[in-house]
């Protein structure tokens, strides 16, 4: 068996999770195999600027980051382009990432697929100057990170609770959209951009997105009559599917779905952002554009 050194980072706060039993699991399951392994707190700042030389000096093989999609993202973005494996134990509140790359909750299961899994390259892709690895996106679901940034009770329960409040409050924000010589214009409730398939929680947006397909799934969501919209929300959930960008115009959708390796978006009505389920500062222009094979993941065989 070949000797690892691993790094877990353990988000003390992630989620809803024991951290105690967390890390007297990773003891436990570690006594039975040869691999070297430590155990650090993730940065309450989100600084790790330090990883690359600590993962260099110590000749770690693998960083195990044990929290939720922000924590991923905190660490992960200073990994982009490291051939470090990635293994993730999901404590967060929805754990896109995880979920969208076949990774359980159950701490036995994900720890399984770390030792032994396969790692294989995904998909990253940049907002401006700054990284997503799941999805970002802008309008009504942003508006939620923000305030579930800001409660102090997690889980599925309080996210769904603040869903329907802002639902019912929900209002529009005027877009215009750049992508392979298409110059799009919308009023829309939300706009995803997704390189993984789901909000979190396996709520699904972009059922088709892959992690490595090298390609962004976008889903807008235009103004219209809400509880119309619902029915119109879980077919996109369970059964959409992406259309060419140069079929838009030519679809009178409520939902529109398509991919691209690049686009520019301006929102010039500052609707709020969320990068990876956190909430972000909004800005009036975005440069979006896809990574290929930017970290090296730790996912179940086959």
């Amino acid at each position: 068996m070949l000797k690892r050194n691993l790094l877990f980072f353990v988000n003390p706060i992630s989620g809803t999770g024991n951290y105690k039993a967390l890390v007297g699991y990773i003891n436990q399951a570690l006594k039975m195999h040869p691999h070297i392994y430590s155990i650090e707190h993730t940065q309450a700042s989100g600084n790790y600027n330090f990883l690359p030389e600590k993962i260099k000096k110590e000749q770690i093989t693998d960083v195990v980051i044990c929290g939720g999609d922000g924590s991923i993202n905190q660490i992960a973005t200073y990994l982009i382009g490291n051939p470090v494996r990635i293994g993730i134990i999901p404590r967060g509140s929805g754990n896109g990432l995880a979920f969208s790359a076949g990774i359980p909750k159950n701490i036995k299961r994900a720890m399984a697929i770390i030792l032994d899994g396969q790692a294989s390259f995904i998909d990253a892709f940049q907002v401006n100057n700054r990284y997503s690895f799941m999805l970002c996106g802008l309008g009504f679901d942003a508006k939620i990170a923000h305030e579930f940034a800001n409660v102090s009770s997690r889980g599925l329960k309080t996210y769904t609770r603040l869903t329907v409040k802002h639902w019912i409050l929900a209002k529009s924000y005027p877009f215009s959209l750049f992508t392979e010589g298409e110059a799009l214009a919308f009023n829309a409730y939300f706009i995803s951009i997704a390189n993984a398939n789901q909000f979190g929680n396996n709520m699904r947006i972009a059922p088709k997105a892959s992690l490595s397909d090298g390609l962004l799934d976008i889903v807008v969501v235009n103004k219209t009559n809400r509880i119309l919209l619902l029915g119109k929300v879980l077919l996109q959930i369970t059964r959409g599917k992406p259309i060419p960008v140069a079929d838009i115009r030519k679809k009178n959708r409520t939902i529109h779905y398509f991919r691209a390796a690049t686009l520019t978006l301006k929102n010039n009505s500052l609707a709020p952002l969320h990068i990876d389920g956190e909430p972000a500062e909004t800005e009036r222009e975005f440069n979006i554009r896809i990574i290929p094979h930017a970290i090296n993941l730790i996912q179940p065989m086959g």
